[in-house]
């Protein structure tokens, strides 16, 4: 079976993708891309809802998604560093799906797992390049692989993003699969302790960043990214 990604989307806890740059996947797997989650860890320290729980809500939002696949390495929720032996696991799975493109958590940002997520994946990226890093899955020698780009899309705190992408037509998709994590968002029905994102008015947020990012280019709503690297254009009249 093919494995071979065109875009990974990493994400520290369960959900960061839907809110960060869930659109974004969303349109590129309706021009025939092949895209996939992992995230790190199964965001057990949430103040709602429980890891395995979330683990739940991950499955039916890929679902939502249509994603190709979506896996959980289990890294300690807010206790995970930036270390050898979770970089080895992060290249194992970027030489197993080989993606052209990896979406990384935003490099500075409320929560302190997202910037310090955001360096362990750029560093894994890099270093799954390096032959003299080798790595195993099912007992066989993986290949080297080196995506092409990562970047980084922007979440709870504003930064000025390098591009945008028109997410117009996949809005409503999106927010059915961040709703897919009722524990954790607005739910009428829940008795759950309010938190930060569980109201409505968290939602409406969500909403009117990605309309901020739209009105720059003239679309109803659109979703920034940052860069580690400068990009290359090849037709600079393509450009919106």
């Amino acid at each position: 079976m093919d494995l071979k990604l065109d875009i990974l989307a990493i994400g520290v806890h369960p959900d960061d993708i839907e809110l960060g740059c869930s659109g974004t996947l969303l349109k590129h797997i309706a021009q025939g891309k092949k895209v996939g989650i992992l995230d790190l860890t199964k965001g057990e320290l949430g103040s709602r809802g429980s890891g395995e729980l979330r683990l739940v809500e991950a499955a039916n939002s890929a679902k939502i998604l249509g994603v190709s696949c979506r896996e959980n390495l289990g890294f300690a929720d807010g206790f995970f560093r930036n270390t050898k032996e979770n970089q080895i696991e992060i290249i194992k799975v970027l030489r197993k799906y080989k993606p052209d493109v990896v979406l990384a958590n935003a490099p500075v940002d409320r929560h302190p797992d997202h910037g310090r997520a955001s360096q362990l994946v750029s560093e894994s990226c890099f270093y799954s390049g390096l032959v003299r890093i080798e790595t195993k899955l099912n007992g066989e020698n993986q290949d080297i692989w080196r995506p092409k780009a990562v970047y980084h899309y922007i979440q709870d705190r504003f930064l000025k993003p390098d591009f945008v992408v028109d997410v117009t037509d996949f809005v409503e998709t999106k927010m059915k699969s961040i709703l897919a994590f009722s524990s954790q968002f607005y739910n009428p029905e829940s008795d759950l302790p309010e938190t930060p994102i569980s109201s409505k008015k968290f939602l409406d947020f969500v909403e009117a960043r990605m309309a901020n990012f739209g009105r720059d280019i003239g679309a109803d709503y659109a979703e920034g990214f940052t860069v580690d690297r400068v990009i290359g254009v090849e037709d600079i009249t393509q450009l919106k």
